[in-house]
């Protein structure tokens, strides 16, 4: 089946309306193109980048740079990486060519989770977060944070030009698409459900399949054992210290892990990555402005953004002292606290009696 022989596009409100044919036209006046998105790049940010980049080799014959911003640490994406073969430059090495469009996918300018040069103009954004990034003289803008996923509006852009995505692309978008919806309660539009149902049947599921059971390094039951240590239960919050985190990225697999806990209804998971205090929340309820409420937390202190139900933040670290670390923790947890109406004492999820009966053993 050649690329041309894909279903024609539905005439649907929800549809792009033509921006796939408007990002064609503009950057059909550009040499090439810079393809980039935050940094520690997940499923989603890969796969759209991937996606993007047949479409505008398809259509335009221009050459495509996937760029790497920091490093790719958790499994599942490292195995997205060399199992599809993605040629990802990373950002140091990247030659901003002012002929080059730069197009940020899942990601936004200026929110701090990027090390794109200040002096380097963005063209482009494609996005499905509310963030507070500065989308200020950015010539092309599509963020839909209705849409759970960026890899759902790539994909739209395929339906809408009549391209059959090959199998690498197709189980990348695939991926992307369902590692935004994982949990309950599901945050998918009819566009994701959609994007997925014509995805699958492109996909290699071999591949899929090694993707999803990608062999776990030893950091990362260490890092775990860590986190559960240093849970304590805040009436319906379970509040997680990671400690040093091998890659930002656990956070959030703890954060999803803990928020199956029968008896919390929020999850929060923090620890330190470098020189920045990472985290990550979720919550049970499918209106629960997550984000909204993180921002609240880290306001003056770092940067949050995400959805309803899952968010993420960073905050710099002035110094890496344990006493320094120690209390920003306390500054996180008692902000996050007030912001949700929690006033009572933590509970360890382990006790300790158990913990040093475990050790002994």
């Amino acid at each position: 089946m050649t690329p041309e022989s894909g279903p024609p596009a539905a005439d649907n409100g929800d549809r792009p309306n033509g921006k796939s044919e408007r990002l064609l036209r503009a950057l059909s006046k550009y040499e090439g193109v810079i393809l980039l998105s935050h940094v520690h790049p997940d499923p989603d940010s890969l796969g759209s980048m991937l996606g993007l980049k047949f479409l505008i080799k398809t259509r335009l014959k221009l050459p495509v740079t996937m760029v790497r911003d920091g490093f790719i640490g958790r499994a599942e994406n490292q195995a997205m990486v060399e199992c599809l073969k993605l040629a990802l430059t990373p950002i140091e090495e990247v030659v901003w060519n002012p002929n080059h469009a730069v197009l940020m996918v899942d990601s936004q300018p200026k929110t701090g989770r990027h090390t794109l040069p200040d002096e380097v103009k963005v063209f482009g954004v494609i996005d499905h977060h509310e963030s507070s990034g500065d989308l200020s003289g950015v010539p092309f803008v599509d963020v839909r944070p209705s849409v759970g996923a960026t890899c759902t509006l790539v994909t739209g852009y395929l339906m809408d030009q009549r391209l059959i995505p090959p199998p690498d692309v197709a189980t990348a978008l695939f991926y992307g698409i369902e590692s935004e919806l994982t949990g309950y309660p599901r945050e998918a539009s009819r566009l994701d459900d959609g994007a997925t149902l014509l995805l699958y049947e492109h996909i290699d599921k071999d591949l899929l399949a090694r993707i999803r059971n990608a062999r776990l390094p030893l950091s990362y039951f260490e890092t775990l054992i860590q986190a559960l240590q240093n849970s304590f239960i805040y009436d319906k919050l379970i509040f997680s210290w990671a400690g040093e985190l091998p890659q930002a990225e656990l956070v959030a697999e703890i954060a999803d892990f803990l928020l199956r806990f029968e008896q919390v209804e929020w999850s929060f998971c923090a620890g330190v990555y470098q020189d920045q205090l990472v985290m990550s929340m979720r919550t049970v309820h499918a209106s629960g402005q997550a984000a909204a409420i993180l921002q609240q937390v880290v306001n003056g202190m770092g940067r949050a953004g995400g959805h309803d139900r899952r968010a993420g933040g960073s905050i710099p670290l002035e110094s890496d002292a344990p006493t320094a670390v120690e209390h920003l923790r306390s500054t996180l947890r008692k902000r996050l606290l007030g912001v949700l109406g929690i006033e009572c004492r933590g509970q360890r999820l382990v006790s300790k009696k158990e913990l040093l009966q475990n050790l002994q053993t």
